[in-house]
C-alpha cells in the first residue's frame, strides 16, 4: 500500500479539509473560464458582472481559508509548501481570468476576435481537466491516471502557446492601430498567463503524488 493510500485512512477529517479547498479552488477557476467564454460569445449583462465579482471574492476567500487551516493544523496530508503553492496558484488563475473578463468590458469591444474565442475555449478545456486532476488528488488516484490528466493539460497549454504566437504575429502586422494592439495584447497575455498557471498547478499535483507513492 502506498503512502498516499495509507494517508487516506490515517488522517483525521479536519486534516483532509485541504483537498476540499483545492477542489473549491479548481471549481472557481472553471466557473471563471466558463463565464469568460460565455461573455465572449454572448456579451455582457449585469448578472454576469455580479457573478464575476462573486467569483473573485470566492477565490480570495478560499485562499485565505486555506492559509488559516494551514496555520491551525499540526498534521497536513501533504507538505505545507505544496498546500500553500497549489492554493495560491488556483487563486491567481481565477483572478487573471476575471481580470481579463473585466478588461473586455473596460476596453469596450463590441465583438471579439477569433484569438480571444480560441483562448476562451482552451481555458475551459484546461480548467475542466484541472477539476479532474484535483479530484484525483482528493481521492488518492494513482500515478498513471494523474500523469495522463497532467499530460492533457500540458497539451492544452501547448496549443494555447501556438494560438498566442500566431495571434501576436498578426497583431503586430501593421493592420491594427496602436490602441487596439495594446488592448488585445493585454487580454491575450492575461489569458495565456492563466493557462500557464494551470500547468504549474498540474505539475505540483503530479509531484505531490510522486512524493507520496
Amino acid at each position: 500500500m502506498s503512502k498516499f493510500s495509507i494517508l487516506k485512512f490515517l488522517l483525521p477529517p479536519e486534516e483532509k479539509v485541504f483537498y476540499g479547498l483545492f477542489e473549491q479552488g479548481s471549481e472557481i477557476c472553471n466557473s471563471a473560464a466558463n463565464l469568460f467564454y460565455d461573455a465572449v460569445h454572448n456579451g455582457y449583462n449585469e448578472e454576469r458582472l455580479i457573478e464575476a465579482k462573486d467569483l473573485k471574492h470566492r477565490a480570495v476567500k478560499n485562499a485565505k481559508e486555506t492559509i488559516a487551516e494551514l496555520n491551525s493544523t499540526f498534521i497536513t496530508p501533504i507538505e505545507r509548501e505544496d498546500i500553500q503553492f497549489i492554493s495560491s496558484q488556483l487563486e491567481r488563475m481565477a483572478k487573471k481570468i476575471i481580470k481579463a473578463f473585466f478588461n473586455l468590458r473596460v476596453y469596450k469591444f463590441e465583438t471579439h476576435d477569433e484569438t480571444v474565442r480560441k483562448q476562451a475555449e482552451t481555458l475551459v478545456q484546461a480548467t475542466n481537466e484541472l477539476k479532474i486532476l484535483v479530484a484525483m488528488l482528493k481521492s488518492h488516484g494513482n500515478i498513471k491516471e494523474v500523469s495522463e490528466v497532467s499530460n492533457k493539460i500540458k497539451e492544452i497549454e501547448t496549443h494555447g502557446d501556438e494560438i498566442l504566437q500566431s495571434a501576436l504575429e498578426e497583431l503586430f502586422s501593421g493592420k491594427h492601430d496602436a490602441l487596439t494592439v495594446i488592448k488585445l495584447k493585454d487580454i491575450y497575455k492575461q489569458l495565456e498567463n492563466a493557462l500557464d498557471i494551470s500547468c504549474c498547478v498540474s505539475d505540483s499535483i503530479l509531484n505531490v503524488v510522486y512524493k507520496l507513492s
